[in-house]
């Protein structure tokens, strides 16, 4: 059968951005030429039929574990790392909407003006009117991560899968920055993420997707169609899974 004519593998996916890749090329802030891309490669897989939502974070401005926020009170930053969030959630907004596609931002923290206060049935309702949505402001408590609000979204809204896109081709054993000679896992499960120690997201995060057996694909977000690429079975990056 030819892929034009095979169904996705998953119907309602989300997707988890880290800030950081918000940058581009930039060393500060947001890279419209990336956030371009990015809502090229969404509206790609939006097109076949699947629901989108997505988790962006906050690093590219502001991580309430950063070394600026040294000497600052804990949860203090950890609020301005969630506006951080909110700023990048509107940016990919304009992004996607600009590209055609409906969107909605939904927020942790209300701030009406800006987004939508997140109420779990409704951001169900959006997704099955084929809008993406974009959750911010984190969970909405302090020391919490949104690797830990992309976990606790994705089974709140009953997506089939956490895609988690970095700046490398999977999960390695070591960094491959570092080791050119870094091996990459086809495949890991959430305990030997946890016992090695891997890097993949945060182990809260780790721990709620391994109780709910929520599986996990890290991939290489700047490989044009990868997402795409994914949903239709192709074997890419490293799937954590039971």
């Amino acid at each position: 059968m030819s892929a034009a004519k095979r169904s996705p593998r998953y119907r309602r996916i989300l997707l988890k951005l880290s800030g950081e890749s918000l940058l581009g090329d930039k060393t500060f802030g947001i890279d419209r030429k990336f956030t371009d891309y990015l809502a090229a490669e969404i509206k790609q897989v939006h097109e076949l039929g699947v629901q989108v939502s997505a988790v962006v974070g906050g690093g590219n401005i502001f991580r309430g574990v950063s070394d600026t926020a040294q000497g600052m009170d804990r949860v203090s930053a950890d609020y301005m790392g969630m506006l951080a969030t909110v700023i990048n959630g509107v940016a990919l907004q304009d992004a996607l909407e600009r590209a055609g596609v409906y969107t909605r931002v939904m927020s942790a923290i209300e701030m009406r003006e800006v987004a939508e206060p997140f109420i779990r049935r409704r951001a169900i309702r959006h997704l099955e009117k084929e809008r993406v949505v974009i959750f911010a402001g984190g969970t909405g408590n302090p020391y919490f991560s949104t690797d830990t609000a992309a976990a606790l979204r994705a089974m709140e809204i009953k997506a089939e899968i956490i895609l988690k896109g970095t700046k490398v081709d999977g999960i390695y054993d070591s960094d491959p920055m570092d080791n050119p000679k870094a091996k990459m896992f086809e495949r890991l499960t959430y305990f030997e993420v946890l016992q090695r120690g891997l890097k993949v997201m945060d182990t809260t995060a780790i721990s709620l997707c391994m109780e709910n057996r929520l599986p996990i694909i890290v991939y290489n977000l700047k490989k044009k169609g990868s997402l795409k690429q994914i949903l239709m079975g192709g074997k890419v990056g490293t799937m954590v899974e039971e």
